[in-house]
């Protein structure tokens, strides 16, 4: 059980945090507090800590900490711009390719999801998509049910992907045939078991993105897999990428975008936001030294 604390004022959280040795004007901590609460800031306060205790490090001020705040939040902007390009391919590709091997309604039967391993996996994923189509209240969504609500109860699929979660999606591609998966994957020049890991990490990554939570030092939980290297040479060139923190999410969109919006400026504008922060140690993001002169980032397909 935690402890009953009593809570602190504004003031008093703003005073508490310059006795730790947080250099800030008080009236402009307590403007601060206003809108971000203290336990969100502390949250990145916490690398400034001194040895694991409660004081802060010299020097350590409310305007260098507040820029690894904006730039945090700016980066998940920017990540969740690359996803939603990502997602809206992987979900049209899975539409397509699915129907024209089945039918548009084929999904709704097990026979034909041999991705899932248990049926009951499967009711669980069409429970719930079952679920948001009978509550939809898109134009295309409320249209069929007056048309042809008599005769299907759910969409077809080309529909049902646009209400489709990320979450959603990822199951889906794990639930239909595995040529299928192949065959999408290869579009992308990978494996489906690549593919696959992937778009685990990043639902993982987007759900941190819509719900604020801190991205740029987090170590990740779901690690992507990173292809080895007698198959895919330039995941390796000139250093291996380590799988732990956001850098290869980030190398992972950025492959990804080559194929699925390879006119985006999205590279540049990730590229610029490092350099509007050029205070953020990017190393705590996996970032290594030399990381621009790897082949993904360096060279286009």
């Amino acid at each position: 059980m935690l402890d009953d604390k009593s809570p602190l004022t504004l003031q008093q959280q703003a005073e508490l945090l310059i006795s730790r040795g947080l250099i800030a004007d008080k009236d402009i901590l307590i403007s601060r507090l206003e809108t971000v609460c203290y336990y969100r800031l502390t949250a990145y306060l916490y690398p400034f800590r001194q040895n694991g205790k409660e004081e802060y490090r010299e020097n350590t001020s409310l305007e260098l900490v507040w820029k690894y705040y904006t730039f945090d939040r700016q980066l998940r902007i920017i990540v969740m711009d690359a996803l939603e390009r990502i997602e809206v391919a992987v979900r049209s590709q899975l539409a397509y390719r699915f129907t024209c091997a089945n039918s548009p309604f084929d999904y709704t039967c097990f026979e034909n999801m041999s991705g899932f391993k248990k049926e009951n996996e499967f009711d669980q994923w069409l429970k719930g998509m079952r679920l948001e189509s009978k509550r939809g209240r898109e134009t295309f969504l409320e249209h069929f049910r007056g048309k042809y609500g008599d005769i299907h109860e759910m969409p077809p699929l080309w529909m049902l992907v646009e209400i489709m979660s990320f979450g959603k999606m990822y199951l889906f591609y794990k639930g239909v045939n595995s040529n299928i998966r192949r065959g999408l994957a290869s579009s992308y020049a990978i494996s489906d078991t690549h593919l696959t890991s992937w778009l685990h990490t990043l639902n993982i990554v987007r759900n941190i993105c819509a719900h604020h939570g801190r991205l740029w030092n987090r170590e990740l939980g779901i690690k992507p897999m990173i292809p080895r290297v007698n198959k895919y040479p330039q995941w390796h060139t000139p250093f291996v990428i380590q799988n732990n923190r956001i850098f290869s999410v980030l190398t992972i969109l950025k492959y990804l975008l080559q194929y699925v919006a390879p006119t985006s400026n999205w590279n540049c504008r990730f590229r610029d936001l490092l350099r509007q922060y050029p205070e953020i140690p990017i190393e705590k993001m996996g970032f290594p030294h030399n990381w621009e002169e790897h082949a993904i980032w360096k060279d286009s397909l």
